[in-house]
């Protein structure tokens, strides 16, 4: 019987490791995750559209379905995050821009202290409507791990390009400019 066991053993590991295999090569390009999908225009609808989260320094709620017609360009960021810092300037010139073409950026302070969310919007001199994701989890359905991390949403409410590191140069720019002509 023990004769048995050992070529019986190699065999249930043989067929686990080709099963394995099987499953891995199945799956091979089928990668879900935003990223992807936005990297083949493949664009997908914006999560959590309906979560109302509370607008920073005021007992108001806004959620992304209330700005449905308008590109929106979502920017997440913490008031401690030095490259929060450096693009704060980058994202207020393109607010500018954005408001005469009913477009605008939404600020995400992502699990930050209020008080100090409220002053770097202050300090940075932020125009553009800061809501606070206390939980995390409407970032979460992003794909969201960490700030700052910038997506831009069509009319439509999907999502057509994003950027998970600081912005720089005219990446915000260019990119929104192509979705600005387009109808609701």
């Amino acid at each position: 019987m023990r004769r048995f066991a050992i070529p019986a053993i190699a065999l249930a590991v043989a067929v686990g490791l080709l099963a394995l295999l099987g499953f891995g090569v199945a799956h091979l390009g089928t990668d879900s995750s935003i990223d992807a999908m936005v990297a083949r225009g493949d664009y997908p609808v914006a999560p959590n559209a309906q979560m109302q989260l509370p607008i920073l320094g005021s007992s108001g709620r806004e959620s992304l379905a209330d700005l449905r017609g308008k590109v929106v360009v979502i920017n997440v960021f913490a008031s401690w995050c030095g490259p929060c810092v450096a693009e704060a300037p980058i994202l207020e010139q393109e607010q500018r821009q954005l408001v005469k073409n009913n477009a605008t950026i939404l600020g995400v302070a992502y699990l930050d202290n209020s008080s100090d969310s409220e002053q770097f919007v202050r300090q940075h001199g932020i125009t553009y409507p800061v809501v606070r994701d206390v939980s995390g989890n409407f970032v979460k359905g992003f794909g969201t791990s960490g700030v700052p991390e910038t997506y831009v949403i069509n009319r439509q409410g999907r999502i057509v390009a994003l950027q998970r590191e600081q912005l720089a140069g005219g990446w915000l720019q260019q990119t929104v400019s192509r979705f600005l002509t387009q109808p609701a």
